[in-house]
């Protein structure tokens, strides 16, 4: 390489090419399992390159969960699957503290059993069919990375992600989650039905006896790193005014708000929202070659960090009008700014340069 990178940066550019490089050895090795689906393993990938938890919508027997399942284990990590019901407690999943005797000496004292939560990524399956108590523990878990029980602190493992499913249909009976929890995911992703073309290679695929192995590629620790590198892409000032405004567009009442959102919408998104855009948007220039995030990153990424943060009224739910609707009306109205001509050799000097600023503070 002639061009020359600030000493002790080589390292981040080159655990970058290894992200490329094993980002399209995870999409190979779940391909040889789930057919179809690239937008949803796209965003999911992204979504664990950024620290951040998804829920996964969809109706039965669309491999949501068999997805996980192989995701984890193209990366290496522990896994937990939890079901949850109605009579799900929170300790159930946290873990309790048991009672145990000293057969020698006949005393007695307290072990925590550690619940499932103690894995790095954890299936909460069926995540709107247990009561708010359970729904709780579990989002306490997410924001905070640990778990206490009786008045201990207990830190769960790292990286940590929590990828719920939940059922769009057969609503009685569930606890649908309130918006300031869904709040806690990055993504709320769609799974949706496969192709022709594709559920004729699910019922081969599936009906064949044969199956392939899947070869892990990243392990917790690079994992880590890789999540310290996805958040050193320089990103513009107009890319970051883009991305809060495109948020602040879903507020009613505020200046430069559409007509159509003070028509059909009754809370916008939080400031959360706008982070998560730039975030993502880092993790998607990376994983697509780039060093910089564009305005295309962050449009790219607006439909699954915004999809759970609008809520409409009752004016669109009787023109017909759906949350993905708003977004992309959004997104037609939105002014993009200027044109996104940063040099990639120049974006790659700025990243090396803060990789090294990082690791000097460190």
């Amino acid at each position: 390489m002639a061009e020359s990178m600030p000493e002790g940066s080589g390292g981040d550019v080159a655990a970058v090419e290894r992200l490329r490089e094993a980002y399209e050895r995870i999409r190979g090795e779940l391909g040889k399992v789930v057919v179809g689906q690239e937008r949803v393993v796209d965003e999911l990938l992204i979504a664990l390159f950024c620290r951040g938890h998804c829920i996964l919508e969809g109706v039965p027997g669309l491999a949501k969960t068999l997805l996980i399942r192989t995701v984890a284990q193209t990366l290496e990590l522990s896994f937990s699957r939890v079901q949850f019901t109605p009579d799900l407690m929170p300790s159930d999943i946290t873990g309790t503290e048991l009672i145990e005797e000293d057969k020698s000496s006949g005393k007695r004292s307290l072990r925590f059993v550690k619940g499932p939560l103690f894995a790095n990524v954890v299936l909460a399956d069926e995540v709107n069919r247990t009561p708010p108590k359970t729904q709780s523990a579990l989002l306490e878990a997410m924001q905070e990375q640990q778990v206490t029980v009786g008045g201990v602190t207990h830190t769960l493992p790292s990286p940590f992600f929590v990828l719920a499913t939940q059922n769009p249909i057969e609503q009685e009976g569930t606890y649908p989650l309130p918006e300031a929890q869904l709040d806690r995911f990055m993504f709320k992703i769609l799974v949706d039905y496969p192709t022709e073309e594709e559920e004729r290679e699910i019922v081969k695929l599936t009906t064949s006896g044969d199956s392939e192995a899947v070869q892990p590629h990243l392990g917790a620790e690079e994992i880590l790193r890789l999540q310290e590198i996805v958040r050193r892409v320089p990103c513009s000032d107009h890319v970051i005014q883009y991305a809060t405004t495109l948020t602040r567009m879903t507020r009613r009442g505020r200046e430069g708000c559409p007509q159509f959102v003070e028509d059909f919408v009754a809370w916008g998104a939080g400031p959360r929202a706008s982070q998560h855009l730039v975030v993502a948007g880092k993790a998607r220039a990376l994983l697509h070659g780039r060093y910089y995030v564009s305005t295309e990153d962050v449009r790219e990424m607006a439909l699954p960090v915004l999809r759970h943060r609008v809520i409409t009224n009752f004016n669109a739910e009787a023109d017909g009008i759906g949350r993905d609707d708003i977004i992309r009306m959004v997104l037609e109205a939105a002014p993009s700014g200027p044109a996104d001509t940063i040099d990639d050799r120049l974006a790659r000097r700025v990243f090396a340069e803060n990789a090294q600023a990082s690791d000097d503070e460190s």
